[in-house]
């Protein structure tokens, strides 16, 4: 199967594989080459997949997966890829708390354009 994980940025993995575990609202399911189509809602949670011998996770937030013939698509906002749970839990905190901190700045950035470009309409109404 190919599976193709997409960010709003750029695509984080693109490779064949044998098998995918992920987790949706019911819980986790797992998917294998001949499964049947279908589409699924994640939780934010771990993803894993296996290629050759190997197995590796995606801490992944809220997403779409959608299986479709011998292809396996996941779309989400944040990811963060690791080999081992131990290490990715630190990369995911560290990762997601820098995210967080950015969409505060950000959140804080607009809301003072708002009341700046607010203020200018009051004040024009009160001068017109």
């Amino acid at each position: 199967m190919r599976l193709k994980v997409s960010l709003p940025t750029r695509v984080l993995i693109d490779r064949d594989v044998t098998k995918v575990i992920a987790e949706a609202e019911n819980g986790y399911f797992c998917i294998l080459p001949r499964h049947i189509d279908f589409v699924a809602a994640l939780v934010p949670g771990i993803l894993s997949f296996k290629s050759d011998r190997e197995e590796e996770f995606l801490a992944v937030d809220e997403g779409i997966l959608v299986k479709r013939g011998n292809e396996v698509m996941v779309s989400t906002r944040k990811a963060v890829r690791g080999k081992n749970l131990g290490t990715l839990k630190q990369t995911v905190e560290e990762e997601f708390r820098t995210l967080d901190e950015q969409e505060k700045k950000t959140r804080s950035i607009l809301t003072r354009l708002e009341l700046d470009f607010a203020r200018r309409i009051f004040q024009l109404r009160e001068h017109g």
